[in-house]
């Protein structure tokens, strides 16, 4: 069957599939392995990734999403999950998740073998997504994409109230 008209992916196959290295960035430390099961099935609204975190390694820079919602299953493995100023331990059978929003977070695999996990998300056309530690917001809105630092950013309302 041709790649777009599948909708089943078997377990051989997906243990088959590449894991492509993505890097924050924002962030060299934060490494993904990963490989993109909603992609493979021509989902295009939800991202559906099988996410492999090594030793050492974070998930992605402590961020939060303010229209998209995310979540994540733990497959196996052990890990750190720093959300907002609190920090928990994940492991297997673990479930986040992240309504837009709500806190910023970020995982780190502080063990010794490969932390695994589903990342499920929104695609939406638009977000806006912000650093709190970096002191930076992102802006992406139909595959464009701007970074601004939070000081320079100012209510445009502002400089009409004199008028």
């Amino acid at each position: 069957m041709e790649e777009s008209g599948r909708l089943l992916l078997k377990a051989a196959e997906i243990e088959g599939m590449a894991r492509e290295r993505r890097v924050h960035f924002l962030n060299p430390n934060a490494v993904r392995l990963r490989r993109s099961l909603g992609d493979r099935v021509g989902l295009t609204k939800l991202g559906v990734h099988l996410v492999e975190i090594e030793p050492g390694r974070v998930s992605t820079e402590f961020h939060i999403h303010y229209d998209e919602e995310e979540c994540v299953y733990v497959l196996a493995g052990r890990g750190m999950l720093e959300l907002g100023d609190e920090t928990f331990e994940l492991g297997a059978g673990d479930f986040l998740g992240l309504p837009a929003g709500k806190k910023a977070y970020a995982i780190r695999n502080d063990g010794k073998d490969l932390l695994v996990f589903l990342l499920f998300g929104q695609r939406l056309p638009h977000d806006v997504a912000e650093y709190p530690r970096l002191s930076k917001r992102l802006f992406r809105h139909r595959g464009t994409w701007s970074l601004a630092d939070l000081a320079d950013l100012s209510d445009p309302r502002d400089s009409r109230r004199g008028a």
